[in-house]
């Protein structure tokens, strides 16, 4: 259970971090900066959102689980499974939730029209912060794998977040008319 009944607790104020596991560690630790990352790929999704309103409830509620499952994610990079007994069940990305990315990826995209060029931040406001999600998601995938060469990290949370950025692409073309408002690129253009 989550209780936050205090905001600042000065623990902090010597750089450090505490992990779900009480272990503390550097604020620039590799696991802190994926978690860090996790979350500001949530903040992103808020701003698509918002630029969504109530255009599209269908794609909204798609935004809302996932915004919840990037809360598990980050408790789960949180807590490194080191086999010890922490007195409690750490939070951790299952398969049914990159199961649900995937179904979702494909409810979106059987409407989509068939790419023939590499397609530009644009469109619609939605579909522009869906595309900066992306490039977040990305990201905090990236610094994911780099954490898991070092120490454990759950393979689910790794393939969540490739499959997220994979969303995150089709659902911003979703949003730009199913395609029809897609910014492409032109190879060499301004030559």
């Amino acid at each position: 259970m989550v209780v936050l009944n205090k905001i600042y607790t000065k623990t902090g104020d010597n750089g450090t971090t505490a992990l779900g596991s009480g272990e503390r560690r550097p604020k620039y630790d590799l696991r802190i900066e994926a978690y860090g990352t996790v979350d500001e790929t949530n903040s992103v999704v808020g701003l698509v959102r918002l630029a969504l309103g109530e255009s599209d409830p269908q794609v909204d509620g798609i935004l809302s689980r996932i915004q919840n499952d990037l809360f598990d994610l980050g408790a789960d990079l949180a807590t490194p499974d080191t086999g010890q007994d922490l007195g409690y069940e750490p939070l951790r990305i299952t398969d049914h939730q990159v199961t649900a990315i995937e179904e979702a990826i494909d409810l979106l995209n059987a409407d989509l029209t068939t790419l023939r060029s590499f397609v530009l931040p644009g469109g619609t406001p939605a579909a522009t912060y869906l595309h900066l999600a992306r490039t977040v998601s990305r990201r905090a995938e990236r610094l994911m794998v780099e954490l898991a060469d070092r120490e454990q990290v759950n393979p689910a949370a790794t393939r969540y977040m490739n499959r997220l950025s994979d969303f995150f692409f089709v659902a911003s073309r979703y949003l730009n008319d199913k395609g029809a408002l897609d910014v492409l690129w032109v190879p060499g253009k301004n030559r």
